[in-house]
């Protein structure tokens, strides 16, 4: 029920001590509350006055204030506990998170990375709250509660301590069924995330083609399935608990039963009988308090396996090195490179030798490993097989480009930069919060910003982003842009594809604003749109994952090979009446 992982978190022998120590000084006021409450209701059968039990009175009541003053402690201890662990729980996925980039997205989904992160966390929360303070309950107090039972009424002891194995067999029996339930719920709930996030972001996509009201089916059917995994994980969990309520409340019947036969018989006094009574709700008051949350503990087991499961994942080991800045004179040579996604290898035995301030036009089609390429180089993923693939970095060998040194100098420019929800300056300054208004000024006039400024009611302080001022791809470019712009250290230039979803009048609008920004900068250029290679200093050209040629546009040309085929493909000609052309 409690899972190993736990035992290992910070001072949870302190925190399980500390709970100990206090469920132990509950179990003694039950007891010291059952004790006086019998007592009062014995003497006042007797005949004696209510003015003569006030004593009794005030222990009940001291004790019945007790219990509730250590329960507020040990429910503040534990709300403090793990919402501290829960945090640092978050500090870490996050991290790692980052760490691993694309490659932890591909393979657990977006969704599902997002859902876990906040909900999921939030579940760990909620399992450590209930867990660790009802599992010392549970230990504790129904031996405690048992041993005065025992010395008053044996008999009841035994019919108390025999019914306990048995609920604790039949909720390790249904608590595995419900375990089964709540993993398959968990990933019902996970495909639901995934699907949800893919959903939003092709909204568009799917009004423009018309297929909303398909994809809206099958929204349903995926939030149907987890409906219904979350019925028969609920089914087995109130079937739970119904099994644990029969079975205390049966067995406390029987022991009222054999009390009142022993009292009508004058076998058995009124104040032992009372205080056994009492007692015997209170010995199974925690086992029914840990079912009733049962349900919440699973989701929590089950997100918590997750995030470890990530935790646990490794990174790529990184060479610890000092990198200079990046000069006219600097080389970066890559050789063998390779790296394989779950269903296929994106690139295979990739080489190319990079020098100074050169622009790198990264070409292929669809699926030829442009974008992976790229992502290798700002340090999002790592190269496979170091052993064979080699990194030279001005003649110092690394193993990845997931080097600070590396990564503070360059900057990625995606096909869809991510807008946040923030003023227009918020979003302009990210990497570059300390930015004057006169740099940001002039960086917006660089990239050609001025209209939509000039439009916005409150300038560049105006919010845009999700639930706000809704940009055009061309204009969110144009941010990406500026964010590059207002930091001067950053002279290596990562683009992935980031006119794919423009129009061409944008494109060309913005290529003119784009090509003075690579000036005095090692770019990569990776596009299938072929009119920037005229502006490369040297083409990368990719075919199923391998460098099929690499050099100049006019070498390319001559040569009469893959460069040319891939410009025949695109422009719908035949490569060998372009190359004559040419």
């Amino acid at each position: 029920m409690i899972d190993k992982s736990v035992f290992s978190l910070p001072k949870i022998k302190a925190t399980l001590g500390l709970l100990a120590g206090l469920s132990a000084l509950r179990a003694v006021l039950i007891c010291f509350q059952a004790w006086s409450l019998a007592g009062a209701i014995t003497g006042l059968w007797n005949g004696e006055l209510l003015s003569s039990q006030w004593r009794l009175i005030a222990v009940f009541f001291v004790c019945f204030v007790g219990r509730k003053v250590v329960l507020s402690q040990q429910d503040r201890t534990v709300f403090n506990y793990a919402k501290k662990q829960t945090n640092s729980l978050r500090r870490q996925l996050m991290q790692k998170i980052f760490a691993l980039g694309p490659e932890l997205t591909g393979q657990k989904g977006s969704g599902n990375l997002i859902s876990l992160s906040v909900g999921g966390v939030d579940h760990v929360e909620t399992y450590l709250r209930l867990t660790l303070l009802k599992v010392t309950d549970l230990t504790l107090i129904p031996l405690m509660v048992l041993i005065p039972v025992f010395v008053l009424d044996p008999v009841s002891g035994i019919i108390l301590l025999s019914v306990f194995p048995l609920i604790i067999l039949f909720m390790i029996l249904l608590g595995k069924a419900a375990g089964f339930q709540a993993k398959r719920q968990y990933k019902t709930f996970q495909i639901l995330a995934n699907h949800f996030v893919d959903s939003l972001r092709g909204i568009e996509t799917l009004k423009l083609f018309g297929r909303g009201k398909q994809h809206a089916d099958s929204i349903f059917n995926v939030s149907e399935a987890f409906r219904k995994r979350t019925m028969k994980t609920l089914t087995i969990a109130f079937l739970s608990g119904f099994s644990l309520d029969f079975f205390s409340t049966l067995s406390v019947a029987v022991v009222a039963l054999g009390l009142g036969i022993r009292l009508l018989s004058g076998s058995m006094l009124l104040l032992p009988a009372l205080m056994v009574l009492i007692l015997s709700p209170e010995y199974f008051f925690p086992i029914r308090h840990f079912a009733g949350d049962y349900h919440a503990t699973l989701e929590g087991q089950n997100a918590m396996a997750a995030v470890k499961s990530i935790l646990e994942m490794p990174e790529q080991d990184v060479t610890a090195c000092a990198l200079p800045k990046w000069q006219r004179e600097s080389t970066l040579s890559v050789k063998r490179l390779n790296f394989s996604y779950a269903q296929y290898q994106a690139l295979h035995d990739v080489s190319f030798h990079a020098r100074g301030f050169q622009k790198i036009g990264v070409v292929g089609m669809s699926g030829s490993g442009k974008s992976t390429l790229i992502k290798l180089l700002g340090g999002f993923i790592q190269p496979q097989n170091p052993q064979v693939g080699e990194i030279f970095i001005e003649d110092q060998k690394v193993n990845t480009f997931n080097l600070p040194d590396w990564q503070r100098q360059a900057i990625f420019i995606p096909q869809n930069p991510y807008i946040f929800h923030a003023t227009l300056r918020e979003n302009i300054t990210f990497y570059h919060p300390q930015a004057t208004d006169e740099a940001v000024n002039h960086a917006i006039q660089m990239v050609g910003l001025e209209k939509l400024v000039a439009e916005l009611p409150d300038g560049m302080y105006t919010q845009v982003g999700e639930g706000a001022r809704v940009l055009s791809g061309g204009e969110a470019q144009r941010i990406a842009l500026t964010r590059a712009l207002l930091d001067p250290a950053r002279r290596i230039l990562l683009f992935d594809e980031p006119t794919a979803h423009l129009d061409i009048e944008t494109e060309v609008e913005l290529k003119k604003k784009m090509l003075p920004l690579m000036e005095g900068k090692l770019v990569f250029f990776a596009t299938h749109r072929l009119h920037w290679m005229q502006q490369m200093d040297a083409i990368l050209v990719l075919e199923n994952g391998r460098v099929a040629e690499f050099g100049s546009g006019q070498e390319l040309m001559k040569k009469n090979g893959a460069y040319c085929r891939l410009v025949a493909q695109i422009h719908g000609r035949r490569y060998e009446k372009l190359h004559e052309e040419s």
